[in-house]
């Protein structure tokens, strides 16, 4: 999801001028290729052109109109601009009911073509992008519940992939949100003991006073205890989950060492002790290494886990999985609260390509949801950037004010010549004058000064 590279096919059958719009809009900074004649340019054109069209209206052949019918029957959502002459007002206002996207008249200030570009280009640069979210959400579920094209991703599940068989035990850390319980399941998933059940344990939430109860066990031995099968227990010939490892305590570290080393609980009361056969993935959002360092985590533990590392990237290092992972979590959100996929906006758009996401997938996934629920305020319409404000309406008006300008420039401001010209009635052209803040006298030559 990235903005248009800013291509335009300007097509124009004026040598001279077709020269001069090339120089004048790639001095603008936009990439433009220039044709004399329209079917050539559409050679040029498919459905996933990522720019604008714009073409002179009266050319020999294949007019601008003509065009703009072909161009629709390519991608009707393909911006065309067009370019008329005085008299021609009707005519453009019809095309723009038609779905043209906007008129400039010769002879046009580049300035005015430009940011009327800039405009087309945006919207265009939105439909190419709704269509990805689109194509992205239908994909469905994939082999893998870590999805994402980025270099680093696929290394990890390359890695994921041939560790899976290798029955080792495997530490993974990864900063908070980027999916580390995704990796562990992938692990388990792709082994052999994908048959039997994963026990998930998160050290951070389990409290010191009930650690042993709660993974080893208690027998009918125990005084006062009722017999209960500890979380490591229900593991057995399966995988062993810890989560957030360096959330133990110096001495649930000390009682889980025995469980690493030796694969064996003692459970509360029990004459002697269980064997188990367990895979185990511990999983930390810090260093585990400075820990051990700073003394807060003990050597011995880390070293028996750490058999193999994998490290779970943030968002920030693969940006270009970000619209990927949007679409799926916004189209997972939808049809979970029953609404449609709303489609995506300039502003949300702006969000997703410049948020450094500090809660990684997590925060992505969160901010999906606002979005399907309609709760983030970047779901309106963004009329900052003129995008989505700029409806058929708007540019019927600004096409018809420029007109009316025009026209009495031409004229030197005599109503009478100017109404003919535009065929319009007298009261209907007054009103316009109003309503556009015209004043006439402006394009007089006794009374000329700034133009309105």
């Amino acid at each position: 999801m990235t903005a248009s590279a800013g291509k335009v096919l300007f097509i124009d059958d004026d040598h001279a001028l077709r020269v001069a719009a090339v120089q004048g809009l790639e001095l603008a900074g936009f990439e433009v290729t220039a044709f004399d004649n329209g079917p050539a340019a559409l050679k040029a054109l498919s459905r996933d052109f990522p720019g604008v069209v714009v073409s002179d209206v009266r050319m020999p052949g294949m007019d601008g109109l003509a065009l703009f019918a072909r161009i629709q029957a390519i991608d009707p959502d393909i911006p065309v601009l067009l370019i008329t002459g005085h008299g021609d007002v009707a005519m453009a206002v019809a095309a723009l009911k038609e779905g043209v996207y906007d008129f400039v008249s010769k002879p046009f200030p580049m300035e005015r073509l430009a940011a009327a570009l800039a405009r087309a280009l945006e919207k265009r640069s939105l439909v190419l992008d709704n269509r990805r979210l689109e194509a992205a959400a239908s994909q469905g579920p994939t082999g893998s519940p870590l999805l994402g094209e980025a270099p680093v991703m696929q290394r990890l599940r390359a890695t994921i992939a041939q560790l899976a068989e290798a029955e080792v035990d495997v530490l993974i850390q990864g900063e908070t949100g980027v999916g580390k319980d995704l990796v562990a399941q992938a692990l388990h998933r792709g082994g052999p003991r994908r048959g039997r059940p994963m026990a998930t344990v998160n050290c951070a939430a389990l409290p010191e006073a009930v650690f042993e109860a709660e993974l080893f066990g208690v027998t009918g031995g125990a005084a006062g205890g009722r017999p209960r099968i500890g979380r490591l227990e229900h593991a057995d010939r399966g995988v062993l989950f810890l989560d957030e490892i360096e959330g133990l305590t110096p001495a649930m570290q000390a009682k889980l060492l025995r469980v690493v080393e030796e694969r064996e609980i003692w459970p509360i009361g029990a004459a002697e002790p269980r064997h188990l056969d367990l895979r185990i993935i511990a999983a930390g959002k810090v260093d585990l290494a400075e820990r051990v360092r700073e003394g807060l985590f003990r050597a011995d533990l880390y070293y028996r886990l750490n058999v193999v590392t994998l490290v779970a990237p943030p968002l920030r290092e693969r940006r270009e999985d970000v619209p990927m992972l949007f679409g799926h979590f916004l189209a997972e959100a939808a049809a979970r609260f029953r609404r449609p996929v709303p489609r995506l906006t300039a502003a949300v758009r702006d969000h997703l390509l410049g948020h450094d996401w500090p809660g990684n997938v997590r925060e992505l996934a969160h901010y999906a949801e606002r979005v399907a629920l309609g709760l983030s305020s970047a779901v309106t319409p963004d009329t900052g950037t003129g995008v989505q404000a700029d409806g058929l309406a708007e540019r019927v008006e600004r096409y018809e004010a420029m007109a009316i300008r025009e026209t009495l420039a031409a004229c030197n401001g005599d109503a009478r010549t100017a109404m003919a010209l535009l065929r319009t009635p007298r009261k209907t052209f007054y009103d316009k004058l109003r309503r556009h803040g015209i004043e006439i006298d402006a394009y007089r030559p006794s009374r000329r000064g700034p133009r309105p």
